[in-house]
C-alpha cells in the first residue's frame, strides 16, 4: 500500500509517495536524494541515521515515513545555508572533528538537537547526549571540543 506523505525537510515542503512503513532513512536517501543521513546498523545501535523531527533527535532507520506526516525533519544538509553555516558545522571544521566522517551527520544532528533546546550544557552533558552515536575513529575529544565551541557561539555553554 502506498500513500503520499507530506512533511518538511530542512524547511522545504516535500511529498513522498511510498509505503508509510518505509523507514524515513530510505525515503530521505532514495526518494529525496538526501545522502548525508547514513545507514549504519538499521537497529538504532549506532546513530549514523540520526535526524531531528520537530526538535527531537530520532533514528531514521526505524522511524516509519508515515510518522513524520505534517512534521518538520532536519538533516545534516540543513546545516549548510547560503546565509551562513550553522555554528556546529563551522566548529567541526575548525576542530577537525572528523576522521572518516561516516558518523558525523548523525553526531551533528544529535548535537544540534541538544544545543537548539537552549539549555546550558557542559562537556559532560554533551558526552552523555552523544552516547547514542558511535565513532570508530576515536575523534571523540575533538568532537566534544567542537560541540562545546558551538555551544559557546550559541550562548548555551555552561
Amino acid at each position: 500500500m502506498t500513500e503520499t506523505v507530506a512533511f518538511t525537510v530542512n524547511g522545504a515542503a516535500v511529498e513522498v509517495t511510498a509505503d508509510p512503513a518505509l523507514p524515513l532513512l530510505s525515503a530521505l536517501r532514495e526518494e529525496l536524494g538526501l545522502k548525508a543521513t547514513r545507514y549504519g546498523c538499521g537497529s538504532e545501535g549506532c546513530g549514523a541515521c540520526t535526524v531531528i523531527v520537530d526538535g527531537t533527535a530520532r533514528f531514521a532507520c526505524t522511524l516509519p515515513l508515515g510518522d513524520v506526516a505534517g512534521r518538520a525533519v532536519a538533516t545534516a544538509e540543513g546545516l549548510a545555508a547560503p546565509d551562513g553555516d550553522h555554528p556546529l558545522l563551522t566548529a567541526f571544521l575548525d576542530h577537525q572533528a572528523g576522521q572518516c566522517g561516516y558518523c558525523l551527520p548523525g553526531i551533528l544532528m544529535r548535537a544540534r538537537a541538544l544545543l537548539d533546546r537552549g539549555d546550558p550544557v557542559d562537556r559532560t552533558a554533551v558526552a552523555r547526549e552523544l552516547d547514542a552515536n558511535l565513532c570508530r575513529c576515536g575523534a571523540h575529544g575533538r568532537i566534544l571540543d567542537a560541540v562545546m565551541d558551538a555551544a559557546r557561539q550559541m550562548g548555551v555553554a555552561r
